[in-house]
């Protein structure tokens, strides 16, 4: 490791790592990536960092272990792949973390388990304890139940709510490329973007679809995931895997990769609401004038009966629901605060109780 003396920007950071940084071209692992990228962890251990890494693998892993015929359905083969390969991936990073002195620990999850919040906090609440007794949660999806609904878009997805959830300071996605571009990978001229502010739409334009070789994934959805995070108030980096050093260098503050300027002053359970994305047992719609209110940066806006138009479906007191513009366009999501038989009943009406309260609604943009 090179030797660094200045103090780290972050006191918990989530790493996700993906599938070409962990495997070789021919989708076997590469265990001289995954020993350098344990050695890294172990530095920011060292400088007093709580980790959380996010690391895909597993169906790279059973491939080497268990070759299947290409004939094999897509979905059972993935679901065997990553059931046999996920305990050799926690065999190999429990030795190469044993060899700091560190103790690592496997976390499986699903949507499910974001969705509701009960399972959420107990969740929550086992990241906390692992992280005080200074184990590294290894964390991945449970790809032998996630299937289709209960899929994540990939690991990235998976990353940005477990920082969400532990209110992590900061989200490294590590991938094959540098990070952010300025023009096509494949082009000499193209350079990285070092920042950007996920609430401008002029960044957009740099994105092109692509997925990786053998990961889920692309620079779309990092770059999605990336700006949610950002917004909801976690610093937010996409950068080279396997560039020596990258992590304690993101960590100190040196230029690695493209960072998503982070939103301040977001509460934890703002970010449950912001990442719940589930089905909503009932939406309302808006008028233009509640969404300009509920946007502006200057105001701390509840969502009040005399700005909405209509009620749909059917919610009770407790329930997450949809807020949509007059464009009939998801902006953001809340908590309401009465049943759907009470919120249609005081539609358009002034001086009647908020439908979602302000600490209770995440608004995106």
């Amino acid at each position: 490791m090179t030797e660094r003396s200045k103090d780290p920007l972050y006191n918990c950071v989530v790493v996700k790592v993906g599938t070409n940084v962990l495997t070789r071209p021919d989708g076997l692992l590469d265990m001289t990536s995954i020993s350098g990228l344990v050695d890294q962890i172990a530095e920011l251990k060292r400088l007093g960092i709580s980790v959380i890494l996010v690391s895909s693998g597993a169906v790279g892993a059973g491939r080497s272990l268990l070759p299947l015929k290409e004939q094999t359905n897509k979905v059972v083969r993935r679901q065997v792949l990553s059931s046999i390969g996920q305990v050799r991936l926690m065999e190999i990073y429990r030795q190469f973390f044993l060899n700091h002195g560190l103790f690592c620990a496997q976390v499986l999850a699903t949507k499910e388990d974001f969705r509701d919040r009960r399972h959420y906090l107990n969740m929550k609440n086992c990241f906390l304890a692992l992280l005080r007794d200074q184990v590294v949660p290894v964390v991945n999806e449970n790809d032998v139940i996630s299937v289709t609904e209960l899929m994540f878009t990939d690991n990235d997805e998976l990353a940005g709510l477990v920082a969400a959830m532990i209110n992590a300071e900061a989200l490294i996605i590590l991938s094959s490329v540098d990070g952010v571009l300025d023009g096509p990978p494949d082009e000499a001229a193209s350079r990285v973007i070092p920042e950007i502010d996920p609430a401008d739409p002029k960044w957009e334009k740099f994105i092109l679809p692509s997925r990786s070789s053998f990961g889920r994934g692309g620079m779309h959805t990092k770059f999605r995931i990336a700006g949610k995070a950002a917004k909801v108030g976690i610093a937010t980096y996409i950068a080279n895997g396997r560039r020596a050093d990258v992590l304690p260098g993101i960590v100190q503050g040196e230029n690695s990769g493209t960072l998503f300027r982070p939103k301040e002053g977001v509460s934890g359970f703002k970010k449950w609401i912001a990442y719940n994305e589930s089905t909503p047992k009932g939406k309302v719609r808006i008028n233009a004038g509640a969404e300009e209110a509920l946007r502006s940066p200057d105001r701390v806006t509840s969502l009040l009966p005399v700005g909405i138009e209509a009620v749909m479906g059917t919610f009770e007191k407790g329930d997450i629901i949809h807020i949509l513009n007059e464009k009939e366009e998801i902006i953001g999501w809340g908590i309401a605060q009465y049943d759907y038989e009470k919120a249609r009943s005081n539609v358009g009406k002034k001086g009647k109780k908020a439908l979602v309260h302000y600490d209770y609604l995440y608004i995106e943009g």
